[in-house]
């Protein structure tokens, strides 16, 4: 029944002028304000998220949104030179100076926050 739906993701935000600045001056991401006063993302290939006020809003314990990458070292270092601060963490998952996670079977992935606190990841599939 849903197979042929365009099916699209959706996150909440307490101040959508600051996270469509964030996703599009700092991510450069096509953003578009709808007339309902919700943010569009339109992602390549053809997906797209959108943000929604949520005066109340909690912040998600996950990451929402992931952005695979051909070099992880260089999308990382674009983003701290546009004031994204990465995660760090010590336990189960570590990261290293730049805030990337270089253990493990996975790809190499590195977290971050939107304005709302959301979040993010960077990542880059190992060969």
């Amino acid at each position: 029944m849903l197979k042929n739906s365009k099916a699209f993701s959706s996150f909440s935000a307490a101040d959508l002028p600051k996270s469509k600045d964030f996703y599009q001056d700092v991510l450069g991401l096509d953003i578009e304000e709808t007339e309902m006063g919700i943010l569009s993302i339109h992602l390549s290939g053809g997906g797209e998220v959108i943000i929604y006020l949520k005066p109340d809003h909690v912040p998600a314990a996950f990451t929402v949104l992931n952005f695979p990458v051909e070099d992880i070292d260089q999308a990382a270092d674009e983003l701290i030179s546009k004031g994204v601060d990465f995660e760090q963490y010590t336990g189960e998952i570590q990261t290293d100076e730049k805030g990337i996670c270089r253990t493990g079977d996975g790809p190499l992935i590195a977290w971050f926050r939107d304005p709302a606190g959301n979040i993010l990841s960077i990542l880059q599939e190992v060969e």
